[in-house]
């Protein structure tokens, strides 16, 4: 059977891996320190007043690197993580680095997760990237990703694409227009929606909640 076009992503991470094994390089960062600050951000998403564990999805995980981070921050043990990824070498690597948490090979497209069950969904490089992909093919796959993503939350979820307020633009990079996204959002998700371009990096993060944050 074909795959669907979106599986291009999965292949450019996996030669990635390949070459430069379970660190930020073998997931397509350029730098350690820029990821740190991509997750302080997405992190963010959490609400202050959040009861503990927090339940957390994180959506594209590859091999696992928002525990260490998590770890290294000293505060896994505030979030009831679970970790999906297209790849299944990611999720063997992810499981043999974090024997004690929970990843799995899971597309949510074709295996949609029960609605409101997981409180926030973290959606780190998902739609920074779209390789091959064609602008109209990832952007139709960015809106069902999202869609699916925020069926599942509770509370709500966090995603990050590349801006088009660049000083210049690479062809397998995901520019998204802001103003496209924010109209997406609150036709078919929610209007209580945080925008944050305000850590340094040619990109923006977007949070989208159920209801309206207190």
């Amino acid at each position: 059977m074909k795959q669907p076009v979106y599986y291009n992503i999965i292949y450019h991470y996996e030669k990635c891996l390949k070459k430069y094994g379970p660190n930020h390089r073998g997931m397509d960062w350029p730098n350690r320190k820029d990821l740190d600050k991509r997750f302080e951000i997405m992190m963010e998403v959490v609400l202050p007043n959040s009861r503990k564990p927090v339940s957390i999805l994180d959506l594209g995980c590859g091999v696992g690197l928002l525990v260490d981070y998590l770890k290294h921050k000293g505060i896994l043990s505030n979030f009831d993580y679970w970790g999906i990824d297209l790849s299944k070498k990611m999720i063997n690597k992810a499981k043999k680095i974090h024997p004690d948490q929970k990843f799995d090979v899971r597309d949510i497209l074709k295996k949609p997760i029960s609605p409101e069950s997981i409180d926030y969904i973290i959606m780190n490089g998902l739609l920074t990237e779209k390789v091959t992909l064609k602008q109209k093919q990832m952007e139709e796959f960015a809106k069902k990703i999202i869609k699916a993503a925020f069926l599942i939350c509770k509370v709500g979820i966090a995603f990050n694409v590349m801006s088009t307020h660049v000083d210049w633009k690479r062809k397998d990079l995901f520019h998204w227009s802001l103003d496209k996204v924010v109209s997406f959002l609150i036709k078919e998700c929610s209007r209580n929606i945080i925008i944050r371009m305000d850590y340094g990096l040619f990109e923006y993060t977007v949070y989208v909640y159920k209801k309206v944050c207190k």
